[in-house]
């Protein structure tokens, strides 16, 4: 029996601790999809497509468990349902079938009532602010006359800063019990609403006709779907699911998943009267791979697209190659939350690693460490979808090639055969985007004879 961490470069991470030479055609099998925002949940599709290809007699489609964060949480869904990669895929073209177009406004979605609502707030606070002051002094005086004789001697003798914050600090107390002088509700709590997301989700699964409830999706495929959220609240991570928490539905679940703070206003789902706040899963977990161990999953896939990126070109004092710091606030600031998730997931691995429970196996696939073309794509860039699945597929492939003597036999232990000559053939129709008018195009259905990815022209 072999434990081994495996390969940074080439962008594949195996914790192999089965023994392989007894086969285990019924073990339990997840698929594990970390976040990514937009341009990393697209980048997931083409990987997924790759990896659907690879896959000879099983799909991704056919895993017994789904677990989601962010990003992931919304390709999970629809992925435990039946809906297959090349499928997810026309979705990102735009074309009609069994998943609906994904639009703009579904991911911009402006928070106009928060915009509207909380500064009106403001200017209706405002226009009490002078009568709610003098009744605060109207009730603090009587009570606290001797203190505030004394404070306001003591701001006469030695006028200054310390001397005025106490004089003032009785009236800001007795102002503070009024709900007009609470601290912040004024400004907008993120600039986009992701409700357009749970709609979204919900109409899917409603027009191919699965249900919007964790424990009736069980029993009518089969497979656990657990999707991931924080708590605003109690900042604690919590696990949608058939037997786990099941107070939302599994498009509200998804909303609350997704919820990338700042950009999204939390999402309050659940049931009306017991409705929480939640925020993205990411803020808290970057995968998640705990949720399949404890389910009893024996082989895992997990994907993360976010890694940070590896300058190896850069030297100080050479004129070559620029630091990242030169590349401006936005290089710095993708590199720390790359840097924040990836941390953590290794992490994870390194605990999966060492946990004497865990007797099974384990891959993790990411973009290599050195992918500069991903790594400059703006995580929240609609545009750039179809040349992030391309890049996803791409990159994918390259790996499971790479990789293919190690993985194979991990995969055959759990009754799984790879088909390495059909991915070889069809990497001839990956080709590079070369503008955000790129579109990707999946010519016909079915597992065995999709062509794989072709890029076309924006005016074709």
């Amino acid at each position: 029996m072999h434990v081994y961490l495996y390969s940074r470069h080439v962008s594949l991470t195996i914790v192999q601790k089965s023994n392989l030479s007894i086969q285990q055609p019924d073990s339990k099998k997840a698929l594990v999809l970390a976040g990514g925002a937009i341009s990393g949940g697209a980048f997931k599709v083409g990987g997924l497509l790759a990896l659907n290809r690879f896959l000879k007699n099983f799909s991704v489609n056919d895993f017994d468990m789904y677990v989601g964060i962010s990003a992931g949480a919304f390709l999970a869904a629809p992925l435990s349902t039946g809906v297959a990669p090349w499928e997810l895929v026309q979705a990102i073209r735009g074309n009609a079938g069994r998943v609906s177009k994904f639009s703009y406004m579904d991911f911009y979605y402006l928070n106009w009532r928060e915009f509207l609502s909380r500064p009106a707030k403001l200017a209706r606070n405002s226009a009490m602010l002078g009568p709610a002051i003098a009744i605060a002094l109207s009730q603090l005086v009587p009570r606290r006359h001797r203190q505030l004789r004394e404070l306001a001697a003591e701001f006469l003798r030695s006028p200054g800063l310390e001397s005025a914050s106490a004089l003032t600090e009785p009236l800001f107390e007795e102002m503070g019990r009024s709900r007009l002088f609470k601290p912040g509700g004024y400004l907008p709590s993120g600039v986009f609403d992701n409700r357009r997301i749970e709609r979204y989700v919900r109409m899917n699964l409603e027009k191919n006709g699965f249900p919007n409830d964790f424990r009736k999706l069980k029993l009518q495929t089969g497979k656990s779907l657990y999707i991931v959220a924080t708590n605003v609240n109690t900042a604690q991570r919590v696990v949608f699911g058939h037997d786990e928490n099941h107070s939302a539905t599994i498009s509200e679940a998804v909303q609350a998943s997704t919820a990338i703070p700042g950009f999204f206003r939390p999402a309050r789902v659940g049931p009306e009267g017991l409705q929480q706040d939640y925020m993205d899963a990411a803020v808290r977990k970057t995968a998640n791979i705990s949720s399949a161990v404890r389910h009893g999953a024996q082989l895992i896939i997990c994907y993360n697209p976010f890694r940070p990126f590896i300058n190896y070109h850069y030297r100080p004092g050479s004129s070559g190659e620029l630091s990242l710091a030169d590349m401006g606030m936005g290089v710095v600031l993708n590199q720390a939350f790359r840097t924040m998730l990836h941390s953590r997931l290794r992490i994870g691995i390194e605990k999966l690693r060492m946990n004497d429970k865990f007797k099974g196996d384990c891959i993790l696939i990411e973009p290599a460490e050195t992918d500069a073309r991903f790594f400059a794509m703006n995580p929240l860039a609609f545009w750039k979808r179809p040349e992030a699945a391309a890049h996803g597929y791409q990159s994918t492939k390259t790996s499971l090639v790479k990789n293919f003597e190690t993985v194979k036999p991990i995969l055959t232990a759990h009754g799984i055969t790879c088909d390495l000559e059909g991915m070889e053939g069809e990497f001839a129709a990956i080709r590079k985007a070369k503008s955000a008018s790129a579109k990707l195009d999946v010519m016909q259905a079915g597992k065995s004879t999709e062509p794989g990815l072709r890029l076309v022209s924006g005016g074709q």
